[in-house]
Protein backbone atom coordinates (compact mmCIF):
# COMPACT_ATOMS: atom_id res chain seq x y z
CA UNK A 1 0.00 0.00 0.00
CA UNK A 2 0.84 3.61 -0.15
CA UNK A 3 -1.05 6.37 0.89
CA UNK A 4 -0.12 8.65 -1.98
CA UNK A 5 -2.65 5.97 -4.48
CA UNK A 6 -5.43 7.76 -2.87
CA UNK A 7 -5.39 9.35 -6.38
CA UNK A 8 -5.27 6.96 -8.40
CA UNK A 9 -9.28 6.06 -9.45
CA UNK A 10 -10.11 9.41 -10.42
CA UNK A 11 -11.46 10.83 -13.75
CA UNK A 12 -8.15 12.06 -15.43
CA UNK A 13 -10.62 14.92 -16.49
CA UNK A 14 -11.73 15.72 -12.73
CA UNK A 15 -11.11 18.51 -11.23
CA UNK A 16 -8.83 17.96 -8.33
CA UNK A 17 -7.21 21.47 -6.78
CA UNK A 18 -8.84 24.88 -7.26
CA UNK A 19 -5.87 27.82 -6.40
CA UNK A 20 -7.24 31.15 -8.05
CA UNK A 21 -6.64 30.87 -11.38
CA UNK A 22 -5.17 27.97 -11.40
CA UNK A 23 -7.01 24.25 -11.76
CA UNK A 24 -5.62 21.20 -11.76
CA UNK A 25 -6.93 18.19 -12.55
CA UNK A 26 -6.55 14.48 -11.44
CA UNK A 27 -4.87 13.74 -14.55
CA UNK A 28 -2.14 16.57 -14.61
CA UNK A 29 -1.89 16.36 -10.85
CA UNK A 30 -0.68 12.38 -11.17
CA UNK A 31 0.99 13.52 -13.72
CA UNK A 32 3.02 16.41 -10.84
CA UNK A 33 3.31 14.09 -8.48
CA UNK A 34 5.02 11.39 -10.89
CA UNK A 35 7.44 13.79 -12.02
CA UNK A 36 8.64 15.28 -8.56
CA UNK A 37 8.72 11.66 -7.49
CA UNK A 38 11.70 11.85 -10.14
CA UNK A 39 13.18 14.72 -8.90
CA UNK A 40 13.20 13.32 -5.46
CA UNK A 41 14.68 10.37 -6.55
CA UNK A 42 17.78 12.06 -8.51
CA UNK A 43 18.33 14.60 -5.50
CA UNK A 44 18.60 11.40 -3.53
CA UNK A 45 15.92 10.90 -1.49
CA UNK A 46 14.43 7.06 -0.93
CA UNK A 47 12.19 5.31 1.28
CA UNK A 48 12.26 6.49 5.07
CA UNK A 49 14.39 9.59 4.37
CA UNK A 50 12.49 12.39 6.05
CA UNK A 51 11.58 15.45 4.20
CA UNK A 52 10.55 18.60 5.42
CA UNK A 53 7.63 20.78 3.37
CA UNK A 54 8.03 24.36 3.93
CA UNK A 55 5.33 25.38 1.61
CA UNK A 56 2.20 27.38 2.48
CA UNK A 57 -1.25 25.90 1.10
CA UNK A 58 -0.66 25.26 -2.30
CA UNK A 59 -0.86 22.71 -5.23
CA UNK A 60 2.92 23.02 -5.18
CA UNK A 61 2.46 21.45 -1.35
CA UNK A 62 -0.05 19.03 -2.28
CA UNK A 63 2.63 17.55 -5.32
CA UNK A 64 5.49 17.45 -2.90
CA UNK A 65 3.47 16.03 -0.26
CA UNK A 66 2.24 13.14 -2.54
CA UNK A 67 5.69 13.00 -4.21
CA UNK A 68 7.06 12.35 -0.85
CA UNK A 69 5.38 9.66 0.14
CA UNK A 70 5.39 7.65 -3.04
CA UNK A 71 8.34 7.49 -3.15
CA UNK A 72 8.55 6.01 0.35
CA UNK A 73 10.04 8.64 2.30
CA UNK A 74 8.11 10.70 5.22
CA UNK A 75 6.71 13.97 4.79
CA UNK A 76 7.78 16.57 7.61
CA UNK A 77 5.09 19.74 7.12
CA UNK A 78 6.44 22.69 8.63
CA UNK A 79 4.73 25.88 9.20
CA UNK A 80 5.76 28.77 6.66
CA UNK A 81 5.50 31.27 9.73
CA UNK A 82 7.57 29.76 11.93
CA UNK A 83 10.58 31.66 13.11
CA UNK A 84 13.98 30.32 11.93
CA UNK A 85 14.76 29.09 15.55
CA UNK A 86 11.57 27.01 15.92
CA UNK A 87 12.30 25.56 12.43
CA UNK A 88 15.83 24.45 13.10
CA UNK A 89 14.47 22.83 16.51
CA UNK A 90 12.36 21.16 14.64
CA UNK A 91 14.91 20.33 11.67
CA UNK A 92 17.17 18.93 14.51
CA UNK A 93 14.66 16.87 15.66
CA UNK A 94 14.00 15.04 12.55
CA UNK A 95 17.13 15.09 10.50
CA UNK A 96 15.58 15.51 7.24
CA UNK A 97 17.90 14.46 4.10
CA UNK A 98 15.42 17.42 1.88
CA UNK A 99 13.77 20.68 2.32
CA UNK A 100 10.96 21.57 -0.18
CA UNK A 101 10.12 24.76 0.05
CA UNK A 102 7.86 27.73 -1.68
CA UNK A 103 8.56 30.41 -3.42
CA UNK A 104 8.08 32.93 -0.53
CA UNK A 105 9.95 30.35 2.21
CA UNK A 106 13.24 30.56 -0.52
CA UNK A 107 14.97 32.86 2.03
CA UNK A 108 14.05 30.80 4.80
CA UNK A 109 15.76 27.67 2.86
CA UNK A 110 18.73 28.84 2.23
CA UNK A 111 19.08 29.96 6.10
CA UNK A 112 18.35 26.82 7.07
CA UNK A 113 21.30 24.86 4.98
CA UNK A 114 23.76 24.76 7.60
CA UNK A 115 22.85 21.30 8.18
CA UNK A 116 22.82 17.84 6.18
CA UNK A 117 20.35 18.33 4.12
CA UNK A 118 19.33 19.36 0.30
CA UNK A 119 17.19 22.28 -0.36
CA UNK A 120 14.91 21.83 -3.30
CA UNK A 121 12.19 24.09 -4.80
CA UNK A 122 8.12 23.57 -4.56
CA UNK A 123 7.66 25.08 -7.68
CA UNK A 124 10.10 23.67 -9.84
CA UNK A 125 10.79 20.40 -8.56
CA UNK A 126 11.69 17.44 -10.43
CA UNK A 127 15.40 17.69 -10.82
CA UNK A 128 15.81 15.13 -13.50
CA UNK A 129 14.67 14.91 -17.25
CA UNK A 130 15.05 10.87 -16.48
CA UNK A 131 12.08 8.26 -16.31
CA UNK A 132 9.58 9.17 -13.78
CA UNK A 133 9.90 7.15 -10.39
CA UNK A 134 7.51 4.60 -9.79
CA UNK A 135 5.26 4.03 -6.33
CA UNK A 136 7.16 2.06 -3.76
CA UNK A 137 4.95 -0.20 -1.56
CA UNK A 138 4.93 0.28 1.86
CA UNK A 139 3.05 -1.50 5.19
CA UNK A 140 -0.01 -0.03 6.75
CA UNK A 141 2.35 0.69 10.29
CA UNK A 142 5.44 2.02 8.42
CA UNK A 143 5.76 6.22 8.68
CA UNK A 144 3.98 8.75 6.12
CA UNK A 145 4.05 12.05 7.76
CA UNK A 146 5.81 13.05 11.31
CA UNK A 147 3.60 16.57 12.45
CA UNK A 148 4.73 18.29 15.28
CA UNK A 149 2.40 18.35 18.72
CA UNK A 150 2.62 19.39 22.00
CA UNK A 151 1.20 15.72 22.75
CA UNK A 152 0.10 15.23 26.64
CA UNK A 153 2.79 16.98 27.76
CA UNK A 154 6.19 18.56 27.73
CA UNK A 155 7.55 20.39 24.37
CA UNK A 156 6.57 19.78 21.08
CA UNK A 157 7.48 16.14 19.53
CA UNK A 158 6.73 14.46 16.04
CA UNK A 159 3.75 12.48 16.07
CA UNK A 160 5.00 9.55 13.85
CA UNK A 161 1.12 8.95 11.80
CA UNK A 162 1.59 5.37 9.57
CA UNK A 163 0.28 5.17 5.89
CA UNK A 164 -2.02 2.59 7.55
CA UNK A 165 -3.45 5.25 10.37
CA UNK A 166 -3.87 8.02 8.11
CA UNK A 167 -5.83 5.65 5.30
CA UNK A 168 -7.67 4.25 7.95
CA UNK A 169 -9.04 7.29 9.52
CA UNK A 170 -10.18 9.24 6.02
CA UNK A 171 -12.21 5.76 5.65
CA UNK A 172 -13.49 6.02 9.08
CA UNK A 173 -14.39 9.82 8.38
CA UNK A 174 -16.24 8.12 5.62
CA UNK A 175 -18.61 5.98 7.17
CA UNK A 176 -20.19 8.56 9.28
CA UNK A 177 -23.92 8.67 7.94
CA UNK A 178 -24.78 11.94 6.36
CA UNK A 179 -21.26 13.56 6.99
CA UNK A 180 -19.07 11.58 4.05
CA UNK A 181 -17.66 13.22 1.44
CA UNK A 182 -18.63 12.51 -2.64
CA UNK A 183 -16.82 13.72 -5.68
CA UNK A 184 -19.53 16.04 -5.67
CA UNK A 185 -18.19 17.84 -3.04
CA UNK A 186 -15.97 21.00 -3.22
CA UNK A 187 -14.46 21.53 0.37
CA UNK A 188 -12.51 25.30 1.14
CA UNK A 189 -9.61 23.97 2.55
CA UNK A 190 -8.64 27.25 5.47
CA UNK A 191 -7.13 25.49 7.82
CA UNK A 192 -2.98 24.85 6.88
CA UNK A 193 -1.74 21.73 5.57
CA UNK A 194 0.81 21.67 8.43
CA UNK A 195 -2.03 21.13 10.69
CA UNK A 196 -3.17 17.63 10.84
CA UNK A 197 -6.76 18.96 10.67
CA UNK A 198 -6.01 20.84 7.27
CA UNK A 199 -3.84 17.49 6.16
CA UNK A 200 -6.12 14.61 6.70
CA UNK A 201 -9.47 15.39 7.43
CA UNK A 202 -9.90 17.97 4.74
CA UNK A 203 -7.16 17.39 1.77
CA UNK A 204 -6.48 13.95 2.29
CA UNK A 205 -10.52 12.93 2.77
CA UNK A 206 -11.12 15.40 -0.83
CA UNK A 207 -8.51 13.65 -2.79
CA UNK A 208 -9.57 10.07 -1.80
CA UNK A 209 -13.26 10.54 -2.74
CA UNK A 210 -12.47 12.84 -6.04
CA UNK A 211 -13.75 15.47 -4.75
CA UNK A 212 -12.37 19.36 -5.22
CA UNK A 213 -10.33 21.38 -2.80
CA UNK A 214 -10.22 24.69 -3.06
CA UNK A 215 -6.90 25.86 -1.49
CA UNK A 216 -7.15 29.57 0.33
CA UNK A 217 -4.19 31.65 0.54
CA UNK A 218 -5.69 33.34 3.91
CA UNK A 219 -9.04 33.91 5.86
CA UNK A 220 -11.13 37.06 6.09
CA UNK A 221 -15.13 36.46 5.64
CA UNK A 222 -15.01 38.92 2.47
CA UNK A 223 -13.10 36.41 0.62
CA UNK A 224 -14.40 33.69 2.15
CA UNK A 225 -17.58 34.66 1.00
CA UNK A 226 -16.35 35.17 -2.15
CA UNK A 227 -14.92 31.79 -2.95
CA UNK A 228 -17.34 30.10 -1.68
CA UNK A 229 -20.11 31.54 -4.14
CA UNK A 230 -17.80 31.64 -6.87
CA UNK A 231 -16.55 27.93 -6.29
CA UNK A 232 -20.11 26.71 -5.24
CA UNK A 233 -18.12 25.02 -2.09
CA UNK A 234 -20.24 22.69 -0.16
CA UNK A 235 -17.74 21.78 2.54
CA UNK A 236 -16.89 24.51 4.87
CA UNK A 237 -13.93 23.17 7.59
CA UNK A 238 -12.60 25.63 10.00
CA UNK A 239 -11.86 26.31 13.43
CA UNK A 240 -14.20 27.81 16.14
CA UNK A 241 -12.82 31.67 15.26
CA UNK A 242 -13.46 31.04 11.87
CA UNK A 243 -16.99 30.61 11.77
CA UNK A 244 -17.30 33.50 14.45
CA UNK A 245 -15.66 35.98 12.32
CA UNK A 246 -17.72 35.07 9.27
CA UNK A 247 -21.55 35.37 11.43
CA UNK A 248 -19.82 38.54 13.05
CA UNK A 249 -19.26 39.95 9.30
CA UNK A 250 -21.54 43.02 9.21
CA UNK A 251 -22.23 43.13 5.52
CA UNK A 252 -23.09 39.82 5.05
CA UNK A 253 -26.62 39.41 4.18
CA UNK A 254 -27.25 35.97 5.13
CA UNK A 255 -26.87 34.28 1.34
CA UNK A 256 -23.42 34.22 1.19
CA UNK A 257 -23.13 30.57 2.14
CA UNK A 258 -25.86 29.11 0.44
CA UNK A 259 -24.30 26.47 -1.44
CA UNK A 260 -22.78 25.12 2.17
CA UNK A 261 -24.46 21.63 3.18
CA UNK A 262 -21.75 20.44 5.63
CA UNK A 263 -19.91 22.80 8.32
CA UNK A 264 -17.15 21.59 10.09
CA UNK A 265 -15.80 23.01 13.32
CA UNK A 266 -12.74 21.27 14.68
CA UNK A 267 -9.33 21.84 16.85
CA UNK A 268 -10.77 23.69 19.44
CA UNK A 269 -13.43 23.84 21.46
CA UNK A 270 -16.59 25.45 20.09
CA UNK A 271 -19.12 27.79 21.90
CA UNK A 272 -22.63 27.00 22.06
CA UNK A 273 -23.16 31.19 21.43
CA UNK A 274 -21.03 31.20 18.14
CA UNK A 275 -22.87 28.22 16.77
CA UNK A 276 -26.58 29.71 17.16
CA UNK A 277 -24.96 32.91 15.99
CA UNK A 278 -23.93 30.99 12.68
CA UNK A 279 -26.92 29.30 12.57
CA UNK A 280 -29.21 32.34 12.65
CA UNK A 281 -26.70 34.35 10.37
CA UNK A 282 -26.68 31.82 7.79
CA UNK A 283 -29.40 29.41 8.57
CA UNK A 284 -26.92 26.54 8.88
CA UNK A 285 -26.62 24.20 11.86
CA UNK A 286 -22.47 24.39 12.77
CA UNK A 287 -21.03 20.55 14.18
CA UNK A 288 -18.13 20.33 16.11
CA UNK A 289 -16.41 16.95 16.12
CA UNK A 290 -13.28 15.98 18.53
CA UNK A 291 -10.06 14.79 17.35
CA UNK A 292 -6.03 14.99 17.91
CA UNK A 293 -2.74 14.47 15.88
CA UNK A 294 -2.01 11.54 17.50
CA UNK A 295 -5.39 10.21 16.18
CA UNK A 296 -5.11 11.55 12.63
CA UNK A 297 -6.75 13.38 13.87
CA UNK A 298 -11.01 12.34 13.72
CA UNK A 299 -12.21 10.28 17.05
CA UNK A 300 -16.18 11.57 17.16
CA UNK A 301 -18.50 13.54 14.86
CA UNK A 302 -22.27 14.10 15.40
CA UNK A 303 -24.72 11.88 13.30
CA UNK A 304 -26.29 14.56 11.27
CA UNK A 305 -29.93 12.62 11.08
CA UNK A 306 -30.14 13.05 14.93
CA UNK A 307 -30.80 15.78 17.35
CA UNK A 308 -28.45 18.92 17.06
CA UNK A 309 -26.94 19.83 20.18
CA UNK A 310 -23.70 22.20 19.36
CA UNK A 311 -21.85 21.30 22.71
CA UNK A 312 -21.63 17.45 21.25
CA UNK A 313 -18.93 16.55 19.54
CA UNK A 314 -20.91 13.08 18.54
CA UNK A 315 -20.08 9.77 18.66
CA UNK A 316 -17.09 7.43 17.85
CA UNK A 317 -16.55 7.38 14.55
CA UNK A 318 -16.81 3.64 13.26
CA UNK A 319 -13.73 1.47 14.06
CA UNK A 320 -12.90 3.81 17.26
CA UNK A 321 -13.35 2.30 20.26
CA UNK A 322 -13.72 5.01 23.02
CA UNK A 323 -13.76 4.52 26.95
CA UNK A 324 -14.01 7.43 29.41
CA UNK A 325 -12.25 6.17 32.72
CA UNK A 326 -11.65 7.33 36.20
CA UNK A 327 -8.10 8.50 37.81
CA UNK A 328 -7.57 4.67 38.54
CA UNK A 329 -8.77 3.04 34.62
CA UNK A 330 -12.33 2.24 35.50
CA UNK A 331 -15.36 3.27 33.41
CA UNK A 332 -17.31 6.16 34.65
CA UNK A 333 -21.10 6.36 34.92
CA UNK A 334 -22.99 7.82 32.05
CA UNK A 335 -22.81 11.94 32.88
CA UNK A 336 -19.94 11.38 34.88
CA UNK A 337 -16.56 13.22 34.08
CA UNK A 338 -13.59 11.08 33.20
CA UNK A 339 -10.48 10.81 30.72
CA UNK A 340 -10.94 9.98 27.12
CA UNK A 341 -9.29 7.18 26.09
CA UNK A 342 -9.27 6.16 22.25
CA UNK A 343 -7.94 2.63 20.38
CA UNK A 344 -8.11 2.07 16.64
CA UNK A 345 -6.44 1.64 13.35
CA UNK A 346 -6.11 5.16 13.35
CA UNK A 347 -3.82 5.75 16.13
CA UNK A 348 -0.53 6.73 15.55
CA UNK A 349 3.01 4.70 16.21
CA UNK A 350 4.58 6.96 18.95
CA UNK A 351 6.10 10.34 19.30
CA UNK A 352 9.53 10.05 16.88
CA UNK A 353 12.73 8.70 18.65
CA UNK A 354 11.00 9.12 21.97
CA UNK A 355 9.73 5.55 23.46
CA UNK A 356 9.47 7.25 27.51
CA UNK A 357 7.14 10.08 25.61
CA UNK A 358 5.19 7.51 23.82
CA UNK A 359 4.84 4.73 26.56
CA UNK A 360 3.52 7.58 28.76
CA UNK A 361 0.01 7.89 26.35
CA UNK A 362 0.20 4.14 24.54
CA UNK A 363 -0.38 1.58 26.93
CA UNK A 364 0.29 -1.70 26.40
CA UNK A 365 -3.70 -2.86 25.14
CA UNK A 366 -2.73 0.24 22.70
CA UNK A 367 -5.18 2.49 24.31
CA UNK A 368 -3.84 6.47 23.43
CA UNK A 369 -4.31 8.14 26.53
CA UNK A 370 -5.89 11.78 25.76
CA UNK A 371 -5.57 13.70 28.59
CA UNK A 372 -8.76 15.04 27.85
CA UNK A 373 -12.08 15.28 29.63
CA UNK A 374 -15.53 14.42 28.81
CA UNK A 375 -18.99 12.99 30.07
CA UNK A 376 -20.74 10.58 28.13
CA UNK A 377 -23.94 9.96 27.39
CA UNK A 378 -26.12 6.41 27.33
CA UNK A 379 -26.10 6.50 23.71
CA UNK A 380 -22.16 7.08 23.96
CA UNK A 381 -22.61 10.89 22.74
CA UNK A 382 -19.37 12.71 23.87
CA UNK A 383 -19.57 16.18 25.54
CA UNK A 384 -15.78 17.84 26.14
CA UNK A 385 -15.32 19.39 29.69
CA UNK A 386 -12.08 19.70 29.86
CA UNK A 387 -8.57 19.39 27.93
CA UNK A 388 -4.86 18.56 29.14
CA UNK A 389 -3.77 20.11 31.42
CA UNK A 390 -1.74 23.09 31.04
CA UNK A 391 -2.36 23.00 26.94
CA UNK A 392 -3.14 26.07 25.64
CA UNK A 393 -4.92 25.96 22.13
CA UNK A 394 -5.30 29.65 20.36
CA UNK A 395 -7.38 29.33 17.23
CA UNK A 396 -7.16 25.58 17.23
CA UNK A 397 -3.01 25.57 17.40
CA UNK A 398 -1.66 23.75 20.55
CA UNK A 399 0.56 25.95 22.38
CA UNK A 400 2.38 24.07 25.45
CA UNK A 401 3.35 26.91 28.36
CA UNK A 402 6.85 25.40 29.17
CA UNK A 403 7.95 26.28 25.49
CA UNK A 404 7.05 29.42 26.11
CA UNK A 405 8.60 29.89 29.47
CA UNK A 406 11.74 28.60 28.40
CA UNK A 407 12.20 31.16 25.76
CA UNK A 408 11.13 33.92 28.28
CA UNK A 409 13.62 32.69 30.71
CA UNK A 410 16.46 32.94 28.19
CA UNK A 411 15.63 37.18 27.88
CA UNK A 412 18.47 39.02 30.44
CA UNK A 413 16.50 40.42 32.29
CA UNK A 414 13.79 37.97 33.46
CA UNK A 415 14.34 35.28 36.03
CA UNK A 416 11.96 32.81 35.41
CA UNK A 417 8.50 32.90 33.67
CA UNK A 418 4.91 31.13 33.79
CA UNK A 419 2.19 30.83 31.40
CA UNK A 420 -1.25 30.10 31.14
CA UNK A 421 -4.58 30.28 28.75
CA UNK A 422 -6.87 32.74 29.06
CA UNK A 423 -10.38 32.99 27.29
CA UNK A 424 -10.10 35.21 24.55
CA UNK A 425 -13.15 34.69 22.43
CA UNK A 426 -13.30 34.30 19.19
CA UNK A 427 -9.65 32.75 19.37
CA UNK A 428 -10.41 30.01 21.97
CA UNK A 429 -7.61 31.40 24.46
CA UNK A 430 -4.65 33.57 24.35
CA UNK A 431 -1.28 33.46 26.00
CA UNK A 432 -0.79 35.13 28.91
CA UNK A 433 2.51 35.18 30.52
CA UNK A 434 3.63 36.00 34.16
CA UNK A 435 7.38 37.28 34.31
CA UNK A 436 9.72 37.56 37.31
CA UNK A 437 12.13 40.29 36.46
CA UNK A 438 15.92 40.91 37.67
CA UNK A 439 15.93 42.38 41.38
CA UNK A 440 18.07 44.97 39.60
CA UNK A 441 14.86 46.07 37.38
CA UNK A 442 11.85 45.69 39.90
CA UNK A 443 11.49 49.73 41.21
CA UNK A 444 8.88 50.56 44.03
CA UNK A 445 6.18 51.06 40.92
CA UNK A 446 4.15 48.35 38.89
CA UNK A 447 6.84 49.30 35.53
CA UNK A 448 10.29 47.83 35.03
CA UNK A 449 12.63 49.97 33.07
CA UNK A 450 14.25 48.45 30.66
CA UNK A 451 11.83 45.54 30.55
CA UNK A 452 8.79 46.35 28.68
CA UNK A 453 5.58 44.27 28.26
CA UNK A 454 5.99 45.08 24.12
CA UNK A 455 9.95 44.04 24.75
CA UNK A 456 9.28 40.62 25.79
CA UNK A 457 6.19 40.16 23.36
CA UNK A 458 8.57 41.01 20.57
CA UNK A 459 11.66 38.93 21.86
CA UNK A 460 9.00 35.71 21.94
CA UNK A 461 8.36 36.77 18.38
CA UNK A 462 11.74 36.12 17.60
CA UNK A 463 11.93 32.83 18.61
CA UNK A 464 8.37 31.40 18.23
CA UNK A 465 5.16 31.19 16.08
CA UNK A 466 2.98 34.11 16.68
CA UNK A 467 0.64 32.12 17.86
CA UNK A 468 2.73 30.92 20.60
CA UNK A 469 3.61 34.85 21.73
CA UNK A 470 1.51 36.17 24.82
CA UNK A 471 -0.79 38.57 23.80
CA UNK A 472 -0.15 39.99 28.14
CA UNK A 473 2.48 40.18 30.08
CA UNK A 474 2.28 40.65 33.26
CA UNK A 475 5.21 41.30 35.91
CA UNK A 476 5.19 39.70 39.50
CA UNK A 477 7.79 39.20 42.29
CA UNK A 478 7.62 35.95 42.53
CA UNK A 479 5.06 33.13 41.70
CA UNK A 480 3.16 30.89 43.63
CA UNK A 481 4.57 27.74 44.18
CA UNK A 482 4.14 23.65 45.58
CA UNK A 483 5.41 22.37 48.88
CA UNK A 484 7.83 21.04 46.73
CA UNK A 485 8.67 24.45 44.43
CA UNK A 486 6.74 23.32 41.23
CA UNK A 487 5.21 26.51 40.00
CA UNK A 488 1.44 26.55 40.25
CA UNK A 489 -0.31 27.66 37.16
CA UNK A 490 -3.64 27.15 37.99
CA UNK A 491 -3.42 30.05 40.92
CA UNK A 492 -2.22 32.55 38.36
CA UNK A 493 -4.95 34.52 36.69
Amino acid sequence: MNLARIVGPHPAKALALVQGHRRVSYGQLRAQVARSRAGLVANGVGPDDRVGLLCPSSPEFVVAYLAVLGVGAVAVPLNPQSPLEELSQQLSAVRPVALVVGPAEEGAGESLVGRELVVLPAVDLPASTGPNAGMVDRLADEPAALLFTSGTAGFPKAAVLTHGSLLANIEQMGLRVGTAATSDDVALLLIPPFHIFGLNAVLGVQLFVGGVTVLAQRFDPASTFELVQSEKATILPGVPELFAALAGHLEANGDELATIRLAVSGAAPLASEVAARFHERFGIRLWQGYGLTEASPAVTFPDLTGHYDPRSVGMPLPGVEVRVVDSDGNAVLAGDPGEILLRGPNVFAGYFEDTAATERVLDAAGWLHTGDVAVMSDEGELTIVDRRKDLIIVSGFNVFPAEVEQVLARHPGVVEAAVIGVPNPPHGESVRAFVVPQASLWPESSEVPGLSEPELVLYCARHLARYKCPARVSFVRALPRSMHGKALRRQLH
